[in-house]
């Protein structure tokens, strides 16, 4: 018994590790077969469609989609606030928070126009609201 386990074993052991790197190069080689788009000849897991829609789902981009929505139907003042609230209580997204008030800003000259949008201007993320404003003006 011992050494039908240990046979057994030590197959395994030799036809394993053999399996895997096969099974794991073939998973990223392109298959030259396959039809002609270039996508669908990559078997990656990192395939641009699928990068696209995991950043879509990142916190910064719900944020600013939210603050963005905000701004269209109250105004830029509420959204900013709502901005400064966030980035307190979640600190990982206070990197995030100067695009996100550019963001803001492109969205309020759009809706606005450059001179009502800068009234609402606040120091929330270092004025990037106004630089926003001043830039899409």
């Amino acid at each position: 018994m011992t050494h039908t386990a240990r046979r057994i074993g030590r197959t395994l052991a030799l036809v394993l590790p053999v399996v895997m790197v096969l099974s794991g190069t073939l998973a990223v080689t392109r298959v030259p077969w396959s039809a002609h788009n270039t996508e669908s000849q990559l078997l990656t897991a990192a395939s641009e469609t699928v990068s696209k829609r995991a950043k879509a789902h990142a916190p910064q981009d719900v944020l600013r989609d939210k603050l963005l929505l905000e701004l269209r139907e109250k105004d830029p003042g509420v959204a900013l606030t709502e901005l400064q609230r966030t980035v307190e209580a979640r600190p990982s997204l206070a990197r995030h928070c100067m695009s996100i008030a550019k963001a803001l800003g492109k969205a309020a000259v759009d809706q606005y126009g450059p001179t009502r949008a800068h009234r609402f201007s606040r120091p929330v993320c270092d004025t990037s609201f106004a630089s926003g404003v001043a830039q899409f003006s």
